[in-house]
């Protein structure tokens, strides 16, 4: 695939395009001399990678120019013809006004103009877009990106200025690496469906542990006792079979005595216990209180220094001194002791509530089977015995569903365990194409990697290499290094003027290494030559020179103060545009 020719229903404001299969130079000259400073002139230079990729489909956004000023462009219609594999042409009709609809014309002879060809006599007029592409897709043919279509990668074709501050990662890619790096594994050789693959499952394998945490959470404690539950589910359905069989046949004398076994070997034996168990918390609150106020020490030294002083006996500064000591040693540990006795009796208040509360739901379900029992109204006997089966469906229908839950989690674990089990193996067969693809003489990926230090070393005089490998991550990932002459890194490929050689290099280098494959022939470099000395002009002009004969479509586009000192073909130039009028301009009217 190459591009032949670019044209508009509106020649007298934008003149036609012809591209040469070789090098195709857009260049700019500056008159102005206000002009000369400035970085950018508004000529349309840059525009033009932006037309072409309109042509080719890309979607509409309103930050595009020709969308921004609408009503500039609104009466637009732009043409582009390219050549196919099969030496036939195509033209792709798209206007401004109409951009989701788009027509085709397939025809033989090169440079034709279809802007007068009434609509209805394209070869598929105004095909939706979505349609649009996947009919491109298929004219186009291009095999070597296969399964991804053309859109996928014709960015890497149609490099802007701002491209090139990475070679593998376009900033219109930037976001989701499973958005981009399959493709550009695909071109350097590499399976691009394990690259995509690989993320793919292992979004899957995050998602699912996603489902499993808020499964877990919905379960809480039951998460892991499905065996419980399940002994929990056969005992309260044969409670169940025992009260359905009692209702079914109106005879509540077995209902009666499971109501006074209930009572007398149940509810009376732990009302009873626990009766027993509140009266010994009783007695020892009633201790603890005790003990809190006999906590106060009662001697006084003073008093007992008098009272020895009548019985003659001499009270000595030391024995006081020491009753003092050993009050104050008391007073420490009875302060203690003091807070042992709060202590205990809160936990004896709190268990002595929880007790009172229990027995009064004992009490309150005692004196229900007594009225079940002492009652002859067969009736009430009926509704209670259904009040019991609706509870214990009640209860059926919530075990049934935790373990529903359970199954439900238990199954995904199964899947996650799968998944990963998936992931380690898209891993391991990704590393085994990477050690493969790079290990092996003659692989596409060592042919690309050889034409790129081959083009770096001519035009900047140092090697360099790209590399690809898996990181931390064991995702692929792609990179390029300037090397010194000793073969270390260098950070010469830092600056913007070697990062964009670099890219330029990378660019010509996948053009060579799909020179015999279909693959779209093309490159668009903008304003390639700015910032460079001399000497890397010339270099770099010599690369494109060469790989033109070989059969690479270069367009590049500068301003004449970039010029290299090689002259530029009247073949070569393609298209001329200055700053005195604007005539001057790609689009010939007042600059938007």
């Amino acid at each position: 695939m190459k591009l032949s020719k670019l044209y508009t229903n509106k020649s007298s404001l934008f003149n036609p395009i012809e591209f040469n299969d070789g090098l195709n130079v857009v260049l700019a000259e500056i008159h102005l001399p206000e002009n000369k400073q400035k970085n950018s002139h508004n000529l349309g230079k840059s525009s033009l990678g932006t037309i072409i990729d309109f042509c080719l489909l890309s979607k509409r956004d309103p930050n595009l120019f020709l969308f921004k000023h609408e009503d500039v462009f609104k009466e637009f219609v732009f043409f582009l013809e390219v050549e196919l594999a099969s030496n036939s042409f195509l033209t792709i009709r798209r206007s401004v006004e109409l951009a989701s609809k788009i027509s085709f014309m397939k025809h033989d002879l090169k440079f034709q103009d279809f802007s007068s060809v009434d609509i209805s006599d394209w070869s598929h007029a105004e095909v939706p877009f979505d349609k649009s592409k996947t009919l491109l897709d298929g004219f186009l043919n291009l095999q070597s990106v296969a399964p991804y279509d053309f859109r996928k990668g014709i960015g890497f074709h149609l490099r802007s200025q701002i491209d090139y501050e990475d070679l593998f990662e376009l900033r219109k890619y930037r976001g989701k690496h499973v958005d981009w790096k399959p493709y550009v594994a695909q071109i350097l050789g590499f399976d691009g469906e394990l690259v995509k693959n690989q993320y793919l499952h292992e979004s899957s394998l995050k998602e699912k542990r996603k489902e499993i945490a808020r499964k877990k959470a919905e379960l809480g404690d039951v998460a892991d006792g499905l065996s419980r539950i399940e002994g929990l589910i056969q005992i309260k359905q044969n409670e169940l079979e025992q009260k359905q069989r009692v209702l079914d046949s109106f005879d509540f004398a077995s209902q009666d005595q499971s109501k006074i076994t209930q009572l007398v070997d149940g509810l009376d034996e732990e009302i009873a216990y626990l009766n027993q168990k509140l009266y010994s918390l009783e007695l020892n609150n009633k201790r603890v209180q005790q003990s809190l106020q006999s906590t106060i020490i009662s001697f006084d030294p003073e008093g007992a220094r008098k009272l020895f002083d009548e019985a003659g006996v001499v009270f000595g500064g030391q024995i006081k001194k020491d009753f003092e000591q050993l009050i104050k040693f008391n007073r420490a540990i009875s302060d203690e002791r003091q807070a042992y006795l709060i202590k205990e009796r809160e936990q004896i208040e709190q268990e002595s509530q929880g007790l009172r509360s229990e027995l009064s739901r004992l009490n309150s379900e005692r004196s229900q089977n007594l009225k079940f029992i002492g009652s002859e109204d067969i009736f009430e006997k009926y509704k209670v015995a259904t009040g019991d089966i609706t509870a214990i469906r009640l209860d059926l229908s919530i075990l049934e569903r935790q373990r529903l839950l359970i199954n439900e989690l238990h199954t995904m674990q199964s899947e996650e365990k799968a998944l990963q089990e998936i992931c380690d193996f898209q891993t391991a067969s990704l590393l085994s194409n990477i050690n493969t693809q790079n290990s092996e003489k003659g692989s596409l990926f060592n042919n690309i990697r050889s034409y790129f230090t081959d083009i770096a070393q001519r035009v900047l005089g140092r090697n360099a290499l790209i590399s690809v490998d898996v990181n931390g991550e064991e995702h692929i990932y792609f990179k390029e290094e300037l090397l010194n002459d000793s073969g270390g890194f260098t950070s010469g490929n830092r600056g913007h003027s070697y990062k964009k050689l670099l890219c330029v290099a990378y660019d010509l280098a996948l053009q060579k290494a799909h020179l015999n494959d279909k693959y779209p022939h093309f490159v668009f470099h903008d304003g390639v030559f700015e910032s460079l000395d001399d000497k890397l002009k010339e270099n770099l002009l010599n690369v494109f020179r060469e790989y033109t004969e070989m059969g690479v479509q270069s367009i590049i586009t500068l301003i004449d103060s970039d010029l290299p000192k090689s002259k530029f073909s009247d073949e070569e130039i393609i298209l001329m545009l200055h700053d005195a009028d604007q005539g001057g301009r790609i689009f010939k009217m007042n600059s938007f």
